[in-house]
């Protein structure tokens, strides 16, 4: 008869494919401690292990590769995106510049041009001057997309909404455009999260997260992750972590394990307050204009309603005074907090010329429409109420 330990690791390990995301935020991966019976994954602080014998060791030996609770962080992360494997960095953008670390000099990526500020950094200021070429493009519509596809075009690399403009691409329509011309899809998953929406289920080879934000979710954690099917891009992945050493420490990994847990109770009610939220800026005198997918204002409601399963926690609105209304607005707040990053518990404004996007030119900001007016906003779980009445007396 098997032990009652091992028994339900094989049965975890059996169901979890048929779990419903709930149980999966909770369950995979995850197993209790063989030594022990702890339910909870173990935090293994060591910098080092033990070999059994002269090139055997028991699966790790140096934690710089990984670590037992970034392992479990990875299958988890793997099993939520419906992906192969995962691959947890240090940062997002150590996510990203892994990702462009298997590009060559001469290639091509064709990117989103309502990049996270930091992305659109990285790729203009450090790969550019080693040979990659970009092109920044509006990717809502399908034309455009095909007619900036070159010969060396090896990577489209999108945000699914975008950061801070919230547009949106079709990543059914983008897979089949490319496909069988040796072309990667990489989708930033960051805003949605996997809880409202797969990309590699609908067509994308890649996924990436900060997992920083809404994946962990108590503004604790610094963290990014690839996710992906192809055993190639996997490779290269494990490669990048052990040879750059941008990898994700034990404490990080077991603090975003825990985070997760309850992701689809902080998404299910990010997600109530956002609507409400959204409609009193719409509706607001002082409000000049409001983005969010949720709102059937968006212009591609349409496309957020097929390819999401609900419409995240972030809002961009305008206020009409410009700069003068953004700085009364912000010193005016009692709740909300005037910080960088998103995807927390709390509820954060950002100004996002002055901020998040302050690398990018005036010209290169007013072609996007972020304006000095803008502002974005991170929904938080506390109550709706309290935000709304916080919101409008600090707006006037």
């Amino acid at each position: 008869m098997q032990p009652v330990l091992e028994h339900n690791i094989i049965n975890v390990i059996q169901w979890s494919e048929q779990m419903k995301i709930a149980t999966k935020v909770v369950r995979s991966g995850q197993s209790p401690d063989p030594s022990t019976g702890a339910i909870t994954t173990p935090i293994y602080q060591t910098s080092t292990y033990v070999l059994e014998a002269v090139g055997k060791d028991k699966g790790f030996d140096y934690s710089r590769c990984n670590t037992p609770t970034k392992k479990v962080l990875e299958k988890l992360l793997a099993e939520l995106e419906s992906g192969k494997e995962a691959t947890a960095f240090s940062s997002g953008l150590a996510a990203v510049d892994a990702l462009m670390h298997t590009l060559e000099k001469g290639d091509h990526v064709l990117a989103f041009d309502d990049l996270y500020g930091g992305t659109n950094r990285i790729f203009k200021q450090i790969f550019s001057k080693n040979g990659i070429e970009f092109d920044f493009i509006d990717m809502s519509e399908e034309k455009d997309i095909r007619h900036h596809l070159k010969e060396n075009t090896k990577m489209v690399f999108v945000e699914t909404p975008t950061n801070p403009m919230l547009k949106m691409v079709d990543i059914k329509m983008v897979s089949r455009m490319i496909a069988g011309k040796n072309i990667k899809l990489v989708v930033d998953n960051t805003f949605m999260t996997p809880y409202f929406q797969r990309p590699l289920e609908i067509g994308a080879d890649i996924v990436v997260h900060s997992l920083t934000k809404f994946l962990s979710g108590h503004n604790d954690v610094i963290g990014g992750a690839v996710i992906a099917n192809d055993d190639k891009v996997n490779e290269d992945m494990k490669y990048m972590v052990k040879t750059i050493g941008a990898t994700l420490g034990p404490l990080d990994s077991w603090l975003t394990i825990r985070g997760i847990k309850t992701l689809v109770l902080r998404m299910k009610c990010i997600d109530e307050n956002s609507i409400k939220i959204a409609r009193l800026l719409d509706e607001h005198p002082r409000v000049k204009s409001v983005i969010y997918p949720g709102l059937p204002s968006h212009p591609q409601y349409e496309l957020a309603k097929r390819q999401m399963s609900g419409f995240g926690g972030m809002i961009t609105f305008e206020l009409k005074g410009g700069y003068d209304a953004v700085v009364k607005c912000v010193e005016s707040l009692r709740i909300w907090s005037f910080a960088e990053s998103l995807g927390g518990v709390e509820s954060l404004i950002t100004h996002p010329v002055s901020m998040t996007h302050a690398s990018l030119s005036e010209e290169e900001r007013k072609k996007l429409g972020i304006s000095d007016g803008l502002l974005r906003l991170s929904i938080g779980i506390e109550d709706v109420d309290d935000l709304l009445e916080d919101l409008e007396q600090a707006i006037g």
